[in-house]
């Protein structure tokens, strides 16, 4: 038997979207609200909504500040584990910055103006925005990031984060299938902010030790130019 396809999505996207926001006071008071939404369009299995429904009990039962630092240490301290899906993909390399602007044409093309705090590539913009689609495209566009959310999901899940449930969610509103994938060793938080040594050599990572070979780096002289002319 095949379940049918939900008329509409717009609910269940926006209180997920609303669900991996900062749990400030506004957000915690809107949390009943949330499950009444998600409840509602019954575009999501019942496990699943009973699962989100203990994640915003638990979020609500904790005070301001733990609730707040909860969020933070879940989603602010390490790669496997962030809301900005292309980190996920690029990291901070050259290729996030011509995904982001893709990004932002594509909610550009859909006649909307891109106007939040967070990167166009935070889950919440990401939802946000499928939110305002018809439930084909909604479900297109967010199926084309299933390798990323489920990648997000494994590392939630395997750290028993009550969260892995809002991400399975988008998963299945999506159509996806949730499972659990391969994760690529990320290095410890305090090795990955941990200074370089001085004088002991130079390299893009870290620092080579004397004697071992060095990468150059060539830069265009910004003073030449404009003398020599703009190029694209």
């Amino acid at each position: 038997m095949f379940k049918k396809t939900p008329e509409s999505l717009r609910l269940t996207l926006r209180a997920l979207a609303r669900l991996v926001g900062y749990p400030d006071a506004e957000l915690r008071a809107q949390l009943p609200a949330l499950v009444d939404a998600v409840r509602l369009e019954q575009a999501l299995p019942a496990a699943r909504v009973a699962e989100i429904e203990v994640l915003c009990a638990q979020i609500a039962a904790l005070d301001a500040f733990e609730a707040e630092a909860r969020y933070v240490d879940t989603f602010d301290r390490g790669r496997q584990t962030s809301l900005h899906l292309f980190e996920h993909v690029h990291g901070d390399s050259r290729e996030r910055g011509p995904a982001l602007i893709d990004l932002m044409q594509t909610y550009e093309k859909a006649g909307l103006q891109f106007d939040a705090p967070e990167l166009p590539d935070h889950l919440s913009v990401v939802l946000e925005f499928a939110s305002t689609q018809p439930p084909a495209v909604a479900r297109e566009f967010l199926g084309e990031m299933a390798h990323i959310l489920n990648a997000l999901f494994t590392a939630l899940s395997g750290r028993g984060n009550g969260y892995a449930s809002v991400i399975a969610a988008v998963l299945e509103v999506a159509g996806q299938r949730v499972q659990a994938v391969a994760l690529a060793p990320e290095p410890a938080l305090d090795d990955a902010w941990a200074e370089p040594e001085a004088f002991d050599g130079c390299a893009t990572k870290g620092q080579n030790r004397p004697g071992q070979p060095q990468p150059v780096h060539f830069v265009r002289n910004a003073h030449a130019s404009n003398h020599q002319g703009a190029s694209v």
